[in-house]
């Protein structure tokens, strides 16, 4: 069975459900009452979590106090409202790249850019194995040249604009919501669905490309594959992975 790696930030994503009946009589603000609690690892890790839920094997190089580093929301249980997200201290953690293993068949790095990995970190990895995935919250440049292909979300996308050669731009998959992703000017359309929380759904996409090229040494295919993954689990609450996604 090939084999993949993925290194960067983790975290938890803890998900406090409420529900609301009135406002506090001292400030316009709203109680909440706890009824439900979800719980699940994040970042990177959910990546791998996906990766699994795919039947692909996989490891993952984070920081090792990933446990204790929180992404808390307050969700209204009826509505899925989101009233508000506490977030714990980042990880002082940094990537140590003697331990990384290149043996692997693909890695994909989930750089949520809270400090595991420099650019340089990734540039180097980039040199040092043919097949690397990318998704970064960084500014793009050349320290990405040698990556096989990066995904990037719309917003991000805009804000790389001005650092986008030719040769970073023939290896961005563009993430673009409801409408899809574009790839070397194709658009690659979804299927229209009712989207419920789309938490998590770009750690789908980005484990859905990997296994679907590692499968099938296409992209276009990885493509679609990534966009039925990524639809899949907008349609549920929480960060959830796929079911009975399996290209």
């Amino acid at each position: 069975m090939k084999k993949i790696l993925v290194i960067g930030d983790s975290c938890r994503d803890v998900f406090v459900y409420c529900e609301s009946n009135r406002l506090c009589p001292d400030v316009p603000v709203p109680i909440l009452n706890i009824i439900d609690q979800t719980d699940n690892p994040g970042m990177a890790k959910n990546v791998q979590r996906n990766i699994f839920a795919m039947n692909m094997a996989c490891d993952c190089l984070t920081n090792k106090n990933w446990h204790d580093i929180t992404k808390t929301r307050y969700v209204h249980q009826k509505t899925n409202h989101m009233f508000f997200r506490v977030d714990s201290r980042n990880s002082t953690e940094k990537i140590n790249l003697a331990d990384i293993n290149f043996n692997y068949d693909a890695i994909v790095i989930s750089d949520y850019n809270k400090g595991y990995l420099t650019e340089l970190d990734i540039e180097f990895i980039c040199n040092n194995h043919p097949l690397v995935f990318v998704d970064t919250k960084k500014i793009l440049g050349s320290w990405l040249n040698n990556s096989k292909f990066i995904k990037i979300n719309d917003t991000e996308y805009k804000s790389s604009i001005n650092n986008i050669t030719p040769l970073l731009e023939s290896k961005i998959i563009r993430t673009m919501g409801e409408n899809g992703c574009r790839f070397n000017n194709k658009n690659y359309i979804v299927n229209k669905v009712e989207v419920l929380d789309v938490s998590g759904a770009g750690d789908t996409f980005m484990a859905a490309i990997a296994v679907g090229y590692l499968k099938h040494n296409n992209i276009e295919i990885a493509i679609e594959f990534a966009n039925l993954c990524a639809s899949e689990v907008v349609r549920h609450r929480g960060v959830t992975v796929p079911k009975d996604c399996i290209i």
